[in-house]
């Protein structure tokens, strides 16, 4: 069986830090080891209508960007394939074949739909496309016969619902869906960066983020006004590194060599944080240090950024000619999945 990664992103704002470290960067990875057969990265509008109905413009405005984004962190058109959902009719087809094995009952079960209805407040008014998500999502999946999906842990009962939507197609039609495998990152810190605010998750509707394309001066006012430690009140005070976003940030994006580098005096962030946690370090320096660690790792984001922004042709290019890639793969998915069952009238 070939091995075939598929993952992709909503277009409802330019991506952030906590894109980078949960699944940009490795994505580029999984492309560089080329230990796959075919590799498929797309931009989910037609999941972002689900809740941005209303706002379309928003929705067009932004797949530009997420684009642009991709290309800047270092996914390669020549070795994956980066397409719009949207310009990809079978999906929409297969979503409603999907439709008939799930009761409605299950979808309004999935923790990651009624976690997301929460944070909507829809109350009673669910769009049927958004309660319908999990189900579009195995249409993503199948159409690519995807063997792996690269996920956020919050996004595994997403995927848990399309092993069960193909193996109930496969038990009813015959072997015909391929079943998808989570991959999650290695490291637990990467799993979900925490905002600048310290809340749970770097969110791009809680205004929290540091996005990709955030020039140095934007990087350096976000990284001095990070939430800390609240009894870190003076330089001699024992801090605490677990929940502090600074320390998670460094965790997630330093090495040995910005130490080197930025903070000579230290060996690495171990002795940083026991330095911190015993007491004697102040959150400036920390900080500051955090901030060249960033800088370090957006510089080259924002400069091949710059080229596609002054290419913007090219990037229009390159999501057309992956559309067209796309559209035959699940083209070909859909047309087994109709002689499966049995409505493939005149082939």
């Amino acid at each position: 069986m070939k091995k075939i990664i598929l993952t992709g992103d909503r277009p409802t704002g330019n991506l952030h830090l906590g894109h980078y470290v949960g699944s940009l960067k490795n994505r580029v990875e999984l492309q560089e080891k080329h230990d796959y057969d075919e590799m498929y990265v797309f931009i989910a509008d037609t999941q972002a209508l689900t809740d941005n109905f209303n706002n379309p413009k928003k929705v067009r405005d932004n797949i530009i960007e997420v684009a642009l984004d991709y290309l800047s962190v270092g996914l390669d058109p020549n070795k994956v394939t980066i397409f719009i959902q949207s310009m990809i009719s079978p999906l929409c087809e297969l979503t409603m074949y999907y439709m008939n094995l799930v009761t409605l009952s299950r979808l309004e079960r999935n923790p990651t739909v009624k976690t997301e209805i929460k944070q909507k407040d829809f109350g009673n008014s669910i769009p049927v496309g958004f309660l319908n998500y999990p189900i579009s999502q195995t249409a993503d999946i199948t159409a690519f016969e995807a063997t792996i999906v690269p996920v956020g842990e919050d996004q595994l009962p997403m995927l848990e619902q399309a092993r069960e939507i193909v193996r109930s197609f496969n038990n009813i039609y015959g072997k015909t869906l391929v079943e998808p495998e989570a991959l999650i990152p290695d490291s637990v810190v990467c799993r979900r960066l925490p905002g600048t605010d310290g809340k749970a998750k770097m969110s791009k509707s809680l205004g929290n983020c540091i996005y990709l394309k955030d020039d140095s001066k934007t990087v350096k006012k976000k990284v001095m006004s990070m939430y800390t430690d609240p009894n870190h009140l003076k330089v001699e005070d024992p801090g605490n590194t677990k929940d502090n976003p600074v320390f998670i940030y460094l965790e997630a994006l330093s090495t040995d060599e910005h130490f080197k580098k930025y903070l000579p005096e230290y060996k690495n962030l171990d002795e940083l944080k026991a330095h911190y946690e015993k007491g004697g370090l102040g959150d400036v320096k920390v900080k500051n240090f955090l901030y060249e660690v960033i800088e370090d790792t957006l510089r080259p984001i924002r400069e091949k950024r710059k080229y596609y922004e002054d290419n913007i042709d090219l990037v229009y290019d390159i999501l057309k000619e992956g559309s067209a890639k796309a559209l035959e793969k699940a083209n070909s998915t859909l047309k087994k999945v109709k002689k499966a069952m049995l409505i493939d009238y005149f082939d």
